[in-house]
């Protein structure tokens, strides 16, 4: 069973230093699958997103998710990292990054963790406006929901 790497961090991070730490820990490894998410400007209406967790509790809830992700596929290597604090628009926010010898058990296996990172993960977040009001805590969406059922 793979040890996924786990980090809940305020600084930004390196999108391509991540992907060859990860594709160099094995020989047999022949797909790396990455998704990144990154704050919107909302149609210019945002000025940054404010992000919240849980500390030992996100961390934990993200590492079970990893460890049933690596249980359903074949992964030779999951990486997940999540800001928090204020982050500005095109700014890195999250960062999936599965491993397999297999492009297919790399696809599957990231598309799983952030469909569970989006309605599990214990994070909270909320707008700030350009017009200098902030927005209450944002709801999950029943979409996100609906997206974590189908791997039942």
């Amino acid at each position: 069973m793979i040890e996924p790497a786990i980090r809940i961090q305020r600084e930004d991070f390196d999108v391509n230093a991540e992907i060859r730490a990860l594709a160099g820990t094995s020989g047999n490894i022949g797909a790396v699958v990455t998704f990144s998410g990154l704050c919107r400007d909302e149609d210019g209406t945002l000025s940054a997103l404010e992000l919240e967790h849980y500390p030992g509790m996100a961390e934990a809830e993200i590492r079970r998710i990893a460890l049933d992700a690596a249980k359903r596929w074949p992964l030779d290597g999951v990486t997940v990292i999540h800001r928090y604090g204020k982050i500005l628009p095109g700014e890195n926010i999250v960062l999936v990054v599965t491993a397999s010898r297999h492009r297919q058990a790399a696809f599957d296996g990231a598309h799983f963790l952030m469909d569970f990172l989006k309605s599990s993960a214990p994070f909270w977040k909320r707008e700030i406006r350009r017009d200098g009001t902030v927005g209450g805590w944002v709801e999950a969406k029943d979409a996100d929901d609906a997206a974590t059922k189908r791997w039942n």
